[in-house]
């Protein structure tokens, strides 16, 4: 009996010792609860307003009316220095609809844009956040007037370099969080795609490829885009109200195009990882 009761002992020793190694190695290999967390804020929006178009190659007039949009957003802290770096995705679909100044003629427009960036951020006092960084950008789209009969599309296309930044602050609509941003960007340089000044896309397609390629800078082809967000927070899920303004004045070969809109935004965000309160998380913004 007396030595029953001896393997016993040794045997839940062993099994106890076996225990609080397996623990010590478990913990060994679980992260750092300290370690930050990179939540994805995904975006998904809907704009309408007004726009203003000109471009000479179609009208020497200028047309306007109405414009929507679709876009997505996604925002990121960065793998490599999640607490100083942010990553930014974004995408968007534009249609305008506009009229010459005696509303007898009409010229449609349709574009897609697509940027992705980086930005260094700041935290300041009184919950201020900056950010600043680059981005890459293609434009593509087109133009068309039914009432140029022999010519009457106009393709725009663009890749560029950018210079994009944003203010955020968040703060209290009565208990409701609200976070508030203020996002501008603008190409620096890149090159963009104008045909000969009264030369025809039949004669492209035939080849006569040369001087329809041209350098872009703020000389030649400026650009500035607006936006500002105010999304209010119901859970990981929020509303987003806003307004954007987009800018562009592009001259090559005695041709220019002139492309103003203005849409007020409407969309949901959606925070995409959920996370325990012991972790910290990093702020997309």
């Amino acid at each position: 009996m007396k030595q029953i009761t001896n393997i016993l002992k040794r045997t839940i020793l062993a099994a106890t010792l076996l225990t609080l190694g397996a623990a010590t190695t478990r913990a060994e290999d679980t992260p750092d609860d300290s370690e930050p967390i990179r939540p994805v804020l995904s975006a998904w929006t809907v704009g309408i307003g007004s726009s203003h178009l000109a471009d000479t190659y179609l009208t020497p007039l200028k047309y306007s009316g109405w414009g929507a949009s679709v876009g997505y957003e996604r925002m990121q802290a960065s793998p490599w220095s999640p607490r100083d770096w942010v990553m930014q995705l974004k995408v968007s679909a534009d249609m305008d609809r506009t009229q010459n100044p005696a509303h007898n003629a009409t010229m449609w427009a349709a574009q897609l844009h697509a940027s992705w960036g980086v930005m260094r951020r700041w935290s300041l006092p009184c919950g201020l956040r900056l950010g600043i960084g680059p981005a890459l950008r293609l434009e593509g789209g087109c133009l068309y007037n039914a009432r140029n009969s022999n010519n009457p599309a106009s393709a725009k296309g663009a890749v560029t370099f950018d210079a994009i930044a944003y203010a955020a602050m968040d703060v209290k609509l009565w208990r409701l969080p609200v976070t508030l941003r203020y996002q501008p960007s603008m190409p620096v340089i890149g090159a963009f795609f104008s045909p000969e000044y009264d030369e025809l896309y039949y004669e492209l397609y035939l080849g006569n490829h040369s001087g329809v390629v041209h350098p872009a800078w703020w000389g030649n082809r400026f650009k500035l885009d607006n936006l500002v967000t105010a999304d209010l927070h119901f859970g990981s899920t929020a509303l987003r109200l806003g307004y954007e303004c987009n800018w562009m004045s592009s001259r090559a070969s005695n041709l220019t195009t002139r492309m103003i809109t203005h849409r007020f935004i409407l969309g949901v965000t959606v925070d995409w990882i959920s996370h325990k309160p012991s972790k910290k998380s990093v702020n997309p913004f």
